[in-house]
């Protein structure tokens, strides 16, 4: 009984150790939404009203006395 309760937990182990990775497909969803979100952020960041503040968070951070 032993050995047969044995041999199932290292059959399931092996399966589940054959599942590791992305596959190709999974690969080129992620990249697809890595580059939307990038392009996103960048629209963000650009945005006129971003850019002001960015700017003035910059020029505030040079100018301060130490």
């Amino acid at each position: 009984m032993y050995a047969r309760t044995r041999a199932r937990l290292r059959a399931l182990l092996g399966r589940m150790r054959g599942d590791t990775g992305m596959v190709t497909s999974e690969y080129a969803m992620g990249i697809i939404a890595a580059v939307a979100f990038a392009v996103l952020l960048y629209e963000v960041v650009t945005s006129g009203q971003v850019k002001t503040e960015l700017q003035n968070i910059v020029k505030r951070a040079l100018s301060a006395r130490m």
